[in-house]
């Protein structure tokens, strides 16, 4: 049997495979999360007025402003600093969590500034309180607007998801250089991590489009 093919069946592909297991296991939680505060804090933005508002923008600016992986060495190398420690797996959710709802914070504001103020206003004339018409009434709309951004910045998550090695948390791309390096075999492997990745976002991309059909939403695009 070919030798590379030994090595792509025996060696390369388990231990991809195994790191694309973790990926998932980080991104998963890691979306639905960034989604979750993202809008949490896309309302504040919007809404919050005053100290909630400059809180929320200030958060914003701070997880938009600065890359990521300073992001991840400050959570898992800098907190034990002042006794606060995490396993590389909780560090790499954690991080990715608070900068994906960073951005997605930034397309729901978008989307709660674009429903017209006539709407809440005629909520309040029937006796929706402000909370329930935000909740029932304006996210719905507003989720639906962004989602085509919120769906860029999941394809964005599960890219940036390949620096969870950097905090020893061996994902897709961890597994692969700890086989590159045990081989020199470095085009070899990193090619097939494409392949691996393109598929994850193939799959993303496609799950997104059937969503935004199903939300009566224009196409998915990057």
């Amino acid at each position: 049997m070919n030798e590379e093919f030994v090595f792509l069946l025996e060696r390369l592909v388990p231990a991809l495979n195994k790191g694309v297991l973790v990926s998932v296991q980080l991104i998963v939680p890691s979306a639905l999360l960034g989604i979750f505060f993202g809008v949490i804090v896309g309302a504040c933005r919007a809404f919050g007025g005053g100290i909630l508002q400059a809180v929320a923008n200030g958060y914003a600016a701070l997880f938009r402003g600065t890359p990521l992986v300073i992001q991840l060495f400050i959570l898992y190398f800098g907190l034990p600093g002042v006794g606060i420690y995490f396993q590389p797996y909780t560090a790499a959710v954690i991080g990715f969590t608070l900068c994906s709802a960073a951005y997605h914070s930034e397309y729901i504001r978008g989307g709660l500034l674009s429903i017209k103020r006539g709407q809440v206003l005629a909520a309040q004339a029937l006796g929706f309180s402000t909370f329930t018409t935000l909740v029932w009434i304006i996210i719905p709309q507003a989720f639906r607007r962004a989602l085509p951004g919120c769906g860029n910045e999941i394809v964005y998550l599960i890219k940036y998801s390949s620096l969870a090695y950097v905090i020893t948390c061996f994902e897709l791309t961890g597994q692969a250089k700890i086989v590159a390096s045990e081989s020199f075999r470095f085009s070899e492997v990193f090619m097939v991590v494409g392949v691996y990745y393109l598929v994850l976002v193939s799959v993303a991309s496609y799950g997104l489009r059937r969503l935004e059909k199903r939300l009566e939403i224009p196409g998915f695009g990057h």
